[in-house]
This record gives structure tokens, sequence and C-alpha cells, in this order.
């Protein structure tokens, strides 16, 4: 027994030793790079995990091709009308906002903004989220309060801070375009507007919003040129020392799970339960849904309510283990005063080391395409 006690102890010290040489270890680097561009993840080190994220757990690799579901199966010309209701500004209640006026190509798909304008220029709460390979999730928006693409699709369309319509509204808008009639005809084998034909539509189109295949994609492939020595050591802090993929695994660089970052403003300005106001459950308070990674060098600014302008800010932010506000005054003993979730811990990264996890964090961009606005239906 005591001889097992002093091997673990030695691994443990000579893991430490590794991370804090790495950058002076080019045999280990080497070593890194041949395994994580062996095309084969069998060969890569095991990644640093806590126990809550060890069942079901999933790494990070190449996505495969966009899912399309039974009840809403892919069409061109499904996506052709989807590409211009998208686009089309008539969705609103002013017929001045569209779903790309928030999610724009030439910006990640998101807006840029701490916060999306709206219905007669208002804001709300919460950072617009990319819809880059959204067809790869199974749950919509900060809190989850939705499960497929057709609803998300609704949700801006029926919110009074964004488009502030109704289903009702909308219909009306659209069926008023004759022009859209041979195209509702294409997709859908008659003419027929209705807002279950406009979620399909819009949600086709954006399951075909993906990116293209980034460094990364490459690099885990094969080949083992795409990085430099700097991007590899990122990408080994990222699945161990930096313990980023505890939240951010899958291909998707995502869990589809919630997590309290400390950061709800709980009793203070800025207050968002987030999750809790879906489910009502204690445990949801300040939870919002891990984003995706992938083309996070060109979505900022960051976190549900775009505070953090930056990945520099971000980076620095976990490795400081985020925010962990305690009950003060009328607060102590309030039941609902949430708790940082136990993954978010401090990481002592260094300075070179952090600059390496952002590197690698920029090897999950693809080149950015602008996506040109059709011509709408009259």
């Amino acid at each position: 027994m005591r001889i097992f006690i002093v091997f673990a102890l030695l691994l443990l010290f000579s893991f430490r030793v590794r991370q804090q040489d790495i950058f002076e270890d080019a045999a280990y680097v080497q070593l890194l790079r041949a395994q994580y561009s062996s095309g084969d993840p069998s060969q890569w080190e095991a990644p640093v995990l806590d126990a809550v994220v060890r069942v079901g757990f999933k790494d990070i690799g190449v996505l495969p091709e966009v899912p399309f579901p039974a009840e809403n199966p892919f069409s061109e010309a499904k996506k052709v009308l989807g590409k211009m209701l998208f686009f089309d500004p008539r969705l609103s209640r002013s017929r001045q906002i569209s779903c790309a006026s928030c999610h724009d190509s030439e910006l990640g798909w998101a807006d840029g903004r701490s916060v999306s304008y709206g219905h007669n220029r208002q804001t709300g709460k919460r950072n617009a989220m990319s819809l880059l390979n959204m067809g790869h999730h199974t749950i919509f928006f900060w809190d989850g309060r939705v499960a497929t693409l057709e609803e998300q699709a609704l949700g801006p369309l029926t919110d009074p801070v964004e488009m502030a319509s109704t289903k009702e509204l909308a219909v009306k808008h659209i069926r008023k375009v004759k022009g859209y009639c041979p195209y509702f005809k294409a997709a859908f084998g008659d003419e027929k507007v209705t807002i279950e034909r406009i979620a399909q539509a819009i949600a086709t189109y954006e399951r075909t919003i993906t990116a293209a295949k980034t460094r990364f994609d490459r690099f885990i492939s094969g080949e083992k040129v795409h990085f430099t020595d700097e991007e590899v050591i990122g990408l080994h802090l990222f699945r161990t020392k930096a313990r980023c993929i505890n939240c951010h695994n899958t291909p998707l660089f995502a869990d589809e799970q919630f997590h309290n970052e400390g950061l709800s403003y709980y009793g203070r300005m800025y207050e968002d339960l987030g999750r809790y106001k879906i489910t009502g459950k204690k445990e949801d308070v300040g939870g919002f849904k891990t984003p995706s990674l992938r083309n996070v060098a060109a979505t900022a600014p960051y976190i549900h309510n775009g505070f953090v302008p930056d990945l520099e800010g971000m980076i620095e932010m976990y490795n400081a283990g985020m925010p962990r506000p305690e009950p003060r005054g009328k607060q102590v003993g309030d039941t609902l005063f949430p708790t940082t979730d136990p993954l978010l811990k401090p990481l002592h990264l260094t300075p070179k080391e952090r600059a390496a996890l952002i590197a690698f964090l920029k090897t999950l961009s693809s080149p950015l395409r602008r996506e040109k606005a059709p011509a709408l239906p009259e």
C-alpha cells in the first residue's frame, strides 16, 4: 500500500513538473503533436475530468454532418424559402427587424453587441448567440427553453422586446406578399402560409448555416503542420490543466448543459436567474447554457449578458475560478442564493499558458463567409 501511495505521488509530481516545463520540453511537445494529429483519439492523453463529467463523456473532435429531423426533412426549395424569411423584416411588427438583424454572417452569425437592439430600439438582457452550427444543438437559447430549431425560430418573432410580433400578425404580413406563393408551393406542395411552415422553412435554412473545417479539424485529422507548438500546448492545456474540457466537450465544444458561472448578479442590478426561470428549480438559479467554442474568436463579446469584451478577459476570469458571491445582509439564509458551479476552480495558469490557450481557441475558427441577402418577394 505504501509503495502504491509513493508511486501515485511521484506521478502527480511528474505531471506538475511537466505542466510547468512544457514550453521548454520540445520532445514532449512533439510527442503531443504526434498524438493529437494521429487521427486516432485513443492515442491522446486522458483529459482531466471531474467525476460528474465522466459519465457519458464525449471528447472533442470533428463535427459530423448536420442531422435533419424526419418531421422537417431537408429540401432545396424549403432552404430557399427559409433564407428569404430569415432576411425578411416583414415578419416583425414594425416590418423593420429580421432574423438577420441580430445574426450577421460577417459577425460570426451574431451581431457583435453585448445585447441586441429590438423593437423601438429596445434592448434585452442577453447576448445574441451565434447561429453557426446551430443544427447540431439539441436545446436552444441561453436558458434552454425550447428543444427544436423550429421553436427557436419563433422565439424572437413573438418576443415583445425583439421582433414584437405575433404568430397571427407574422402570417398576415407574409400572406399579403403574393410573390411568396410559388416559393411556399415549391417547398410544401401548395401556397398555404402557416406559422408552422414559416418556422420549418427558417429552421431548414438555419441548419445549413455551418462553419467550414477549421485548422483544429485538419490538425486532428492528420495534417500535423497546421498547428504551431504554442497551439499544440494550448490544445493540451484545454484538455488538462485548464479544465475547459469539463464543459466544452464533444465535437461541438459544448456539453449542452447549464452552469452557474457566478454571474447571475443575484439581488443586484443586471440580475438574470437564467435556467431557473424555466424550471423553477433552486439548482438552476444562475444557470446558463454552455455556448459552443467553434468560431469563438469571431463572436465577442462573451457570456450570457455580453459583459466580457474579449478572449483575454474571459480566460482571466476562468483562471481566477470565476466569481463566487457570498450572501450578505438580507440574503443570508436565502434558499435561492446561487452557488457557482464546482466545476469552476482557480487554474493557476501562467501568462504563457493563457496565451497558448487563446492561440488554440483561435484555431477553432474557420474563414467567415458573407451571406448575400436574397431578393425578397413582392
